[in-house]
């Protein structure tokens, strides 16, 4: 996740003063985590490129004993590290939380669980997060624009998000902006959520030659050209995200095939890797160290994490911190917990583990990535595709691209930037300039709405029929109308039209109830497969035509969020609807 701020700065005639403010305000991007904070500009006079970034922190938030905000990314690691061993299980840290909103139910009041089992809604870890960032970033923009007042209505932020996110975590995102203070009700149009692989396409797709690195044969020039035709896999922490992208006439960008990818990323290596330290220390060490000293155990991660992104293929050595050498040496000499493992050796101290077995942390990670490749790379209509972008901080691995480049490099061109974890954050600047830049997505599931109809005895199911009390009018409750299908593609500019009439004549309002479901079609909406997403409600207070009423409901289903608008045609009265992600 992503979020980058632009200034607008539109005004007739405006200036900025010099080109030292231009570049020194540019050389302020910051990358915070995976929630890495970017500033761009853009001038109705000036289209600006984008300046250095400092490396990524990990994705850490830490409160005390009373749920306050302390510190954030390596702050936070060092001052949990650091905490009193009385004091660790009082505080609360979070790691790697952005994981919480994938593959599971959203809402707005769940709950996140801290490293030391303590909970909190996840609704605060998150706005505080972005809070912390709206105030890094608004510091950063004055130091470097010699304390200029930045008006926070010229402000724009981007946030980026999985592709494969569900629609209700993008609006968790949302929520949490609006409760960090960076948008309002009525500045909700300054935030932008973008799609993580779109991003990065969007910066690799304007990079030159010495923008990739170069390994073995493989370094042709990426060509950014009309039909040219490449898969992005993004490689996060948490998610891999995989699109496949065409260039258009005008430089724009069109979806070729519904975002896909799964939880492989580079946690499932740490996971790994844990797993491997507890068959290691056995006899219950690990279990008491992992219990006993858990800001310790976050610095030996973080340690690993660095050698896991290596561009080395040599053995790895890793420091045993000072806790876990004295538990493990009470139980025996602790030479002897390595006798037996294969791929690990004790020196002096440090953790030995060879090259081979490094690979082997990776390979859940890795099948999954060339198994979801190659199931999309197989399909007729990809036989134009050319390039295989890998991006993310997943993607310096060098464990990685080897076997990627194993698998591919015969028929397509393997690249990856030379800064990889920050393809995502830089992208998202080039997509808050011009949104419409990728002018089609493809429907990643089948959505609909639940409606009824006049029932119909040869095709509608006897236990769906109901008689209205008000007039005996006989309908099929639960209906299930589709407005797109799964891997339907949908131009952003394309308005879906459908008219609706009341059930009820004296109803005065209308409930809309969203589903989405894998399967192209269904007959009702309670089938296997099919899960309510959403819903809105959309007044209709003028009842004097009954059943003739009508009312229009719009959507752009295009968008990297919905955007809908109902209009009651009796009261001739529209207006933007919010569909309800959160409640369902």
């Amino acid at each position: 996740m992503a979020t980058s701020l632009l200034v607008n700065r539109s005004e007739p005639g405006y200036q900025l003063h010099g080109a030292r403010w231009l570049s020194t305000l540019l050389d302020a991007v910051l990358a915070v985590s995976n929630l890495c904070a970017l500033f761009g500009v853009f001038m109705k006079k000036h289209q600006l490129t984008i300046a250095n970034v400092t490396p990524k922190t990990p994705t850490c938030i830490l409160f005390n004993q009373n749920q306050e905000f302390k510190k954030f990314g390596y702050d936070a690691v060092m001052k949990y590290k650091n905490l009193p061993p009385g004091e660790v299980d009082k505080w609360y840290f979070f790691q790697n939380f952005k994981m919480s909103l994938y593959d599971r139910k959203v809402t707005s009041d769940m709950m996140l669980e801290a490293s030391n089992g303590k909970t909190l809604p996840a609704l605060l870890v998150f706005a505080e997060s972005l809070r912390y960032m709206e105030q890094h970033a608004m510091k950063n923009i004055q130091e470097a624009s010699f304390n200029t007042v930045c008006d926070p209505e010229e402000i724009t932020w981007v946030i980026t998000v999985p592709a494969i996110w569900t629609a209700a975590a993008k609006q968790f995102m949302r929520l949490a902006a609006k409760e960090a203070g960076l948008i309002s009700d009525m500045t909700s149009e300054k935030l932008i959520i973008a799609l993580e692989p779109e991003a990065a396409s969007l910066w690799c797709k304007q990079l030159p030659q010495e923008g990739f690195l170069t390994e073995g044969s493989n370094s042709k020039k990426f060509e950014d050209s009309p039909g040219i035709q490449y898969v992005v896999v993004d490689c996060g922490g948490g998610t891999v995200d995989i699109t496949v992208h065409e260039i258009q006439e005008d430089c724009c960008l069109k979806e070729l095939h519904k975002a896909s990818g799964g939880g492989w990323g580079g946690n499932r290596v740490d996971e790994n890797f844990i797993a491997f330290l507890r068959e290691i220390f056995d006899d219950g060490v690990w279990d008491e160290y992992v219990e006993t000293c858990p800001s310790e155990l976050q610095q030996m991660m973080y340690n690993f994490g660095l050698q896991k992104c290596s561009s080395d293929r040599e053995a790895v050595y890793l420091h045993c911190y000072y806790r876990l050498t004295t538990l493990a040496e009470k139980k025996k000499e602790i030479s002897q917990f390595f006798k037996k493992a294969e791929g690990v050796t004790w020196c002096d101290g440090m953790i030995m583990i060879t090259f081979e077995k490094m690979k082997s942390f990776f390979e859940y990670s890795i099948k999954n990535i060339i198994v979801a490749l190659k199931e999309i790379l197989d399909k007729p209509e990809m036989a134009k595709v050319q390039y295989i972008l890998l991006v993310g901080g997943f993607a310096s691995s060098v464990i990685l691209r080897d076997e990627v480049r194993k698998a591919f490099s015969k028929k397509y061109h393997i690249l990856c930037p030379l800064e990889a974890q920050l393809a995502i954050a830089k992208g998202a600047v080039l997509f808050g300039i011009n949104p419409e830049v990728v002018t089609s997505r493809i429907s990643a599931r089948t959505y609909g709405l639940r409606v009824s109809r006049d029932f119909d005895p040869a095709i509608h199911d006897i236990r769906n029929r109901r008689v209205s009390k008000a007039d005996g009018y006989v309908y099929c409750e639960g209906l299930f109308q589709k407005l797109v299908g799964v891997g339907e593609s949908v131009s952003i500019n394309e308005v879906a039209h459908y008219d609706f009439t009341p059930t009820e004549p004296d109803q005065t309002c209308a409930l809309f109830a969203f589903y989405s479901t894998e399967k192209q079609d269904a007959m009702y909406a309670d089938e296997e497969g099919l899960e309510l997403v959403g819903s809105c409600t959309v007044p209709m207070p003028d009842t004097k035509l009954g059943r003739k009423r009508k009312l229009n409901l719009d959507i752009k289903f295009g968008l990297t969020e919905f955007k809908a608008t109902a209009t009651d045609v009796t009261s001739k009265q529209s207006r933007i609807i919010t569909i309800d992600f959160l409640s369902v």
